[in-house]
């Protein structure tokens, strides 16, 4: 009985894998690209503000867990604020390096250290603007943080002849994770400096690998006329298998390592899968002179949702009512805050 008891226990604690999916179809959002890229060069740009939000709200709504889509809540205005503080600093560059070369360097030195307190607001606004089953997301980070992370760890790496980079990435994706909430519940991340050191070990093994392979063909069929396309054909493809792994590796080592409170995220990405779907996207995209961008977004979305799970302990709609009535007991105005968006994230 005992033993019975103990199965039945360990049958509960098993997570319940709940897949995302999306519903978005490429002939449907080809219809939005279009008018989005023509009224975006009619008006020199100012509609690229609103072409984000109809892009965005057409890709979150289209993204389900547990039969409820995601929602994008910020309006145009917001984001076109933030792109003109953008350009109008960028114009301020260009007419002061114009009078000064001291100036110039001055600003673009101010640039570099205003760089990670304007991520930390887009990635702020950016979550904030994001909603499930009416709760949003949030992020929060202190300036100190946000400098270590995207400054001087990858400052470190570059120092380091790249031995540190794989730290660095890990320490900027535990910046980006811990500091995000659901409602009340912080992000967890949980993954290792090796298990980041190992994804670029392979990478970087592939492209040895490819070279190596390029140099044997080179000297045992020199001077052949098809040495020099079999090399060049060698090299590209063991570039595109490397990008493919480092893409696929990280991609699933960043849902795996993420989790929400008890639950849990997964990812199971495959490079055959992954690879296939970004080529012929690329040569659609080529073949029709970027008229196939839209269908490419589209299957790339859908490909990378079917991939990704959210491992709940427990049920969500008991988690969800719980967050909601966090939310509503803090009293947390969700609205108007010094956050704003210019595309940095």
């Amino acid at each position: 009985m005992s033993t019975a008891l103990s199965a039945e226990q360990d049958s509960q604690a098993q997570p319940t894998i709940i897949p995302f999916q999306f519903r978005g179809d490429g002939a449907e959002y080809f219809k939005i690209w279009i008018v989005n890229l023509l009224l975006t060069i009619l008006t020199l740009g100012i509609y690229s503000a609103w072409a984000k939000v109809r892009s965005n709200r057409y890709f979150y709504s289209n993204v389900y867990l547990e039969d409820e889509s995601f929602r994008y809540l910020a309006q145009p205005m917001q984001i076109l604020k933030g792109r003109l503080i953008a350009v109008g600093f960028f114009v301020i560059y260009l007419l002061a390096a114009q009078f000064s070369t001291l100036v110039g360097v001055g600003m673009l030195a101010l640039l570099t250290f205003a760089t990670p307190f304007l991520v930390v607001r887009s990635l702020a606004f950016n979550l904030r603007m994001t909603g499930y089953r009416n709760i949003r997301f949030r992020f929060d980070a202190g300036y100190g943080a946000a400098v270590m992370a995207l400054l001087v760890w990858p400052f470190l790496g570059v120092l380091s002849l790249g031995l540190l980079y794989p730290y660095a990435m890990l320490k900027a994706h535990q910046f980006i994770v811990r500091n995000a909430a659901y409602g009340t519940t912080s992000f967890g991340y949980e993954a290792t400096a090796w298990a980041y050191g190992r994804i670029f070990l392979y990478f970087l093994g592939i492209l040895l690998t490819a070279g190596l392979l390029s140099l044997v063909i080179d000297f045992l069929f020199q001077p052949a006329p098809f040495v020099v396309i079999a090399t060049g054909v060698v090299m590209a493809m063991g570039y595109l298998v490397a990008l493919g792994y480092f893409t696929v590796a990280l991609t699933n080592l960043y849902y795996t390592s993420a989790g929400l409170g008890v639950h849990g995220l997964s990812a199971d990405l495959e490079i055959p899968g992954y690879l296939r779907i970004f080529l012929t996207n690329a040569l659609f995209v080529v073949l029709t002179l970027g008229l196939y961008l839209p269908f490419a977004q589209v299957r790339m979305a859908r490909y990378r949702a079917e991939h990704i799970y959210l491992l709940a302990n427990g049920s969500l709609d008991d988690f969800v009512a719980a967050e909601r009535s966090q939310v509503n007991a803090l009293g947390e105005e969700m609205g108007e805050v010094f956050d704003f968006d210019i595309g940095v994230v």
